[in-house]
């Protein structure tokens, strides 16, 4: 597809956002099932059902738009999600550690879904796309929640339990 407009551009990346969500519904239950802490493994099993209704988001977008959301690969979650599937795969961490290296991988992932979500609304905003943009800001916000959420199983028990796991 030739870029030539910011609504070519808006298109494109909304179609990376598109594969990146496709491939997270793939790997979240993995991570859930990895996960060795009750409280991360149901942070990832509902954040799963919240990725759901953020692929409907985007496919009432693109419907709106008469686009198809297919045709474009993200790398980049593809790498990240990588980066989270070494972690479970290792034979050598124990459990707690496994639990905060999930976290920092499932953050990764969220910062960059919050920098693509965040610039395709301005580009909705600039395009006068004001339902896509109100559709997409509902969706940055639940990232944004999903982040805050990791941060404080992380504060509050996660990182502590790794940190515990080295005194034994």
């Amino acid at each position: 597809m030739k870029l030539q407009s910011l609504h070519d551009l808006y298109v494109e990346e909304l179609k990376d956002l598109y594969s990146a969500e496709n491939q997270l519904l793939k790997a979240l239950p993995k991570m859930a099932k990895a996960a060795t802490a009750e409280p991360l493994r149901e942070a990832f099993e509902e954040h799963l059902e919240v990725t759901k209704q953020q692929v409907e988001r985007l496919e009432k977008i693109f419907e709106a738009l008469g686009k198809t959301p297919k045709g474009k690969k993200c790398v980049a979650m593809e790498g990240l999600i990588e980066e989270g599937s070494e972690m479970i795969q290792k034979k050598d961490i124990e459990p707690e550690v496994l639990d905060a290296a999930l976290i920092a991988a499932a953050q990764k992932v969220e910062h960059y879904e919050m920098a693509g979500y965040g610039t395709v609304r301005t580009y909705a905003k600039l395009l006068g796309e004001d339902e896509a943009a109100e559709l997409l800001q509902e969706t940055l916000n639940e990232e944004g929640e999903a982040d805050e959420k990791l941060t404080s199983l992380a504060e509050s028990q996660i990182n502590l339990d790794a940190v515990r796991s080295e005194a034994d």
